[in-house]
């Protein structure tokens, strides 16, 4: 049987699904992505293991982003916009010194910058700025839509084109450990938050430039990725379901 949440209460176990619910009903799956992975990779992979008609996520995570990952099949697909608008946390890294196109590891590094003269001091300040309601610019690799096309095919065109500013709100930033050029974070925040655009938006701050080393997704509202299956116990729960 497939591991599902049936609802917030019972995020702390991966129960099995009951054998007098119907398989149509659908599941709703805790998966810790793995690196270079998409979201959609994962999605597919779910109907292919499980042999269902409709699966969705419930909040991309980036390929270069690890971590807590909400899918949703058959009927429960309905459900899919009672998971992503829960607040969200993460670890993340940040290299200062340095940014890429994308803002995160999954382009290369066009610029280097001197970041000696930043102290621990000025970087515990500058990520406290950022705490509360913002308006934040979504970046241009992301997967939001322009003209009907999602931003990154212009981007890796590239291409920059007008993007409206939304308005997120980061309740908890805390800086966990500083080993210059890297700060390791943790953050919670609202939905639609890019890490990696307030990343890059702190290096701007700083005056040295930043881009997103590392990220994980620890947690959705009241779901751990340390109740999620990783994807050889997906495989292992595939088998189970076809033997039963």
């Amino acid at each position: 049987m497939m591991a599902t949440i049936t609802n917030q209460s019972n995020a702390g176990s991966l129960a099995e699904r009951r054998a007098d619910v119907a398989p149509e009903e659908g599941d709703v799956l805790l998966i810790d992505k793995p690196l270079d992975w998409t979201s959609f990779d994962v999605v597919h992979r779910v109907r292919d293991l499980f042999h269902v008609k409709k699966a969705g996520h419930a909040g991309t995570l980036d390929p270069k982003a690890t971590g807590l990952l909400i899918v949703c099949t058959e009927r429960r697909t309905k459900t899919i916009d009672e998971f992503s608008g829960l607040e969200k946390e993460y670890e993340g890294v940040m290299e200062l010194g340095a940014t890429t196109p994308s803002f995160d590891s999954e382009t290369p590094i066009e610029n280097r910058k001197e970041f000696s003269f930043i102290t621990e001091n000025q970087v515990r300040q500058t990520v406290q700025s950022f705490l509360g309601a913002q308006q934040q610019i979504p970046p241009m690799y992301s997967a939001v839509k322009y003209g009907g096309k999602p931003l990154y095919k212009f981007a890796r065109k590239g291409r920059t084109v007008e993007r409206q500013p939304r308005e997120i709100f980061i309740s908890d930033l805390e800086i966990t450990a500083i080993d210059l050029p890297l700060v390791h974070f943790r953050i919670v925040c609202s939905k639609g938050t890019y890490i990696r655009t307030l990343v890059d938006d702190c290096g701007k701050k700083l005056g040295c430039g930043a881009y997103l080393k590392e990220l994980r997704r620890t947690r959705i509202g009241s779901f751990h990725v340390s109740d999620a299956l990783q994807i050889p116990a997906l495989y292992e729960r595939a088998r189970k379901v076809e033997k039963s």
